[in-house]
């Protein structure tokens, strides 16, 4: 089974001289898919972005970080895990080379689930493993994404 997946970008950085230069145009585009919201959208500010807009690299990171909760919510569902809360918190190491390039070497996901009994801790944590082997991304990166997981049970129970 194969799917096929479309976004628009559209540059909005062009201050009236083009890219005459490097100093100027501005980073700006933004992200568009049919039927959903315009996500705005810039180079890291090391680059010459905007700081208030999200940039590739964040981008980057979220497809990880969300391809990997939406799995492991999925592994939890079928196990009988039952998942109160979850959040995560990404990081990556970029390297950027002589030539101007530059590529991800690890990332580091920090996910914090909250279970709603103690007895599904342990399965809940081993569930992650096999989320990440699943992870349509993760399977689609060349470098290796860590988990670093804290799960407790709900107080409640």
């Amino acid at each position: 089974m194969s799917h096929h997946y479309t976004i628009r970008i559209n540059w909005t950085g062009n201050t009236g001289k083009g890219t005459s230069d490097y100093r100027s145009y501005e980073r700006s585009y933004s992200l568009t898919a049919a039927g959903k919201p315009e996500v705005l959208c810039s180079s890291d500010p090391q680059f010459r972005g905007d700081k208030r807009r999200y940039n590739p690299e964040e981008l980057f990171l979220a497809s990880l970080s969300s391809c990997h909760m939406l799995q492991y919510l999925h592994l939890c569902a079928d196990a009988g895990v039952v998942v109160v809360t979850y959040e995560d918190r990404a990081t990556g190491l970029m390297i950027q080379t002589a030539d101007g390039g530059g590529h991800f070497t690890e990332v580091w996901l920090f996910p914090r689930v909250k279970v709603a009994k103690a007895e599904m801790i342990e399965k809940a944590n081993e569930l992650h493993k096999r989320a990440n082997k699943l992870c349509f991304i993760a399977n689609s990166v060349n470098f290796p994404v860590h988990h670093k997981i804290v799960c407790t049970a709900d107080e409640n129970d």
